[in-house]
C-alpha cells in the first residue's frame, strides 16, 4: 500500500474527527537503522544500510535515504551496494535494538495498559479508556510520538482507526514520522482506492490471482460477489477478503503478559547450498514446532526464521500472523516466504531454524475472521492422534519422505 521509501506519505490535519478511531498502530521508523544513527548523527542525510559488509550477507535494515535507491531489508548486500554504491554500511547491534524497544513499549504502557506488541518495533494500543486522562486518540498519538522522540531520539508513525487492520494500514501510509487518523465513517473512502495488495495477509500469489481477475483495487473486491471471490482464492480467503474490503475486523487488542517461544533449529555438518533441501528442513521443523504447540495447548502469532551462513553471519526474519496458530502448514508458509526473500544464488547455509513467539493459550480453532487453515488443522490433529498411539514418525508430510529409502 505504502512504498517503503515514504514517497507517498499522508498525514492528518488538525480538523479530523478522531472520536471513533480509538485503536492505534504505532510503528518505529526504520528502527534498526535509526538506532544505529543515534551514534552517527553525521550520517542522517546519507544512505545507510545495516548489515554485514560481505558478499554473502543480506541487508538487515536501511534508512529512508537508502530505500529511495531501491534498497530494502532481506536484499543481498551485494545487490544493495550495486544499487547504492555510496551507502554507508553499519554493523547491527541486536542488544541495543532490544533495549530501545523495551524503552518505547514502556512509554506506550504509560498511556494505556492495553498494549499488544508485534515484534520488536510495533504495537497496537487501545486508547478508548485513556481519553479522559490523556485526550483524544489523535492527541494521545501526538503525545506518544513526542515522548518517544524526546526520550529515545527515535521517530515513530501512528495510525488511528476503529479497527486494527485499518490502523496498521494508516501507520504505513503516515511513514515516516507522521500520524494518520481514519474515522470510522471514512474507512471505505480510505480503503477502496488502495491496491488489493495493501490488504493485510494478501501475498504475492493471492494478489496475482486477484489482479488476473481484473480486481486491482480494494473497492473492486468489495463490489465482487462473495461466491466469485471464493472461487478465485478459496472459501476461507475469499470470505476474509470480502470482510476486510468492507472494513470489518472484529479483533481486539490482546495483552500478553508472558514472553515464551517454541522452536527448532539444526546445524548442518557441511554447509548446504541446495534450496530444496533447506525448504524441506523448514517444513520438518515447522511441523515439529506446531506439534509441540498443540501438546502444550498453545498458539503463537510471531513466526521467526533464523539462518546462519558459512561466514557465521546470522539473520532472523519475523512475520506476524493476523491470528495465532498451531498449524504447521501455516508456520511453514510464513518461514518459507521469509526464506525465499533470502535465498540468493550461491547461498551457503550453516544453520537454519524456526521459532514461534508471542504465545498464548488456545486450541488454534480459528474461530475468528482469519481462518484459512481448517483442512490442515484437521489433518495435523489426526497425525497427533496417530503419533500418540503408535509413536513419532509413523505419519509425515509426503514432501518429507526420502524417495531413496523404502
Amino acid at each position: 500500500m505504502s512504498r517503503q521509501d515514504g514517497s507517498d506519505r499522508t498525514v492528518s490535519t488538525d480538523a479530523v474527527d478522531d472520536s471513533s478511531a480509538t485503536l492505534l498502530h504505532i510503528d518505529l521508523d526504520a528502527f534498526f537503522a535509526s538506532v544505529e544513527l543515534l551514534d552517527h548523527p553525521e550520517l542522517v542525510h546519507l544512505p545507510v544500510i545495516v548489515g554485514h559488509r560481505s558478499g554473502r550477507s543480506v541487508v538487515t535494515a536501511a534508512n529512508y535515504v537508502a530505500r529511495r535507491y531501491g534498497v530494502n531489508s532481506a536484499m543481498p548486500m551485494a545487490l544493495a551496494l550495486r544499487r547504492c554504491p555510496a551507502a554507508v554500511v553499519l554493523e547491527p547491534h541486536m542488544g541495543r535494538y532490544k533495549e530501545y524497544s523495551d524503552r518505547v513499549m514502556r512509554i506506550f504502557e504509560d498511556f494505556t495498559p492495553l498494549v499488544e506488541q508485534l515484534g520488536i518495533d510495533e504495537a497496537f494500543l487501545d486508547v478508548a479508556g485513556a481519553r479522559r486522562l490523556h485526550g483524544s486518540p489523535a492527541e494521545i498519538g501526538a503525545k506518544i510520538r513526542a515522548r518517544v522522540k524526546s526520550e529515545t531520539g527515535l521517530t515513530c508513525s501512528v495510525g488511528a482507526a476503529s479497527t486494527k487492520f485499518v490502523a496498521k494500514m494508516a501507520s504505513g501510509r503516515a511513514k515516516p514520522d507522521g500520524l494518520l487518523v481514519i474515522p470510522a465513517e471514512d474507512t471505505l473512502a480510505f480503503l477502496h482506492p488502495l491496491p488489493v495488495g495493501a490488504l493485510w495477509g494478501v501475498g504475492a500469489t493471492t494478489e496475482q490471482a486477484l489482479v488476473g481477475q481484473g480486481l486491482r483495487q480494494i473497492g473492486d473486491l468489495a463490489r465482487t460477489p462473495l461466491a466469485v471471490l471464493q472461487k478465485c482464492v478459496g472459501e476461507a480467503a475469499g470470505r476474509k477478503l470480502h470482510e476486510l474490503a468492507w472494513g470489518r475486523d472484529p479483533r481486539v487488542v490482546t495483552v500478553e503478559h508472558e514472553e515464551k517461544s517454541v522452536g527448532h533449529e539444526v546445524t548442518f555438518e557441511f554447509d548446504v547450498t541446495d534450496v530444496a533441501r533447506l525448504r524441506s528442513e523448514l517444513l520438518r521443523q515447522s511441523v515439529a514446532v506446531a506439534a509441540r504447540l498443540r501438546r502444550a495447548g498453545l498458539v503463537g502469532r510471531g513466526v521467526v526464521l533464523k539462518v546462519r551462513y558459512t561466514d557465521f553471519s546470522t539473520v532472523t526474519r519475523s512475520r506476524t500472523l493476523s491470528e495465532p496458530t498451531s498449524v504447521g502448514r501455516r508456520i511453514y508458509e510464513e518461514v518459507a516466504a521469509s526464506f525465499d526473500a533470502l535465498a540468493a544464488s550461491g547461498i551457503r547455509v550453516r544453520l537454519i531454524g524456526v521459532r514461534v513467539e508471542q504465545l498464548s493459550d488456545g486450541d488454534g480453532s480459528g474461530a475468528g475472521l482469519w481462518d484459512p487453515d481448517d483442512d490442515w488443522r484437521g489433518a495435523e490433529r489426526a497425525v497427533d492422534s496417530v503419533t500418540a498411539r503408535f509413536g513419532r514418525g509413523m505419519v509425515r508430510p509426503a514432501s518429507l519422505l526420502d524417495p531413496d529409502k523404502p
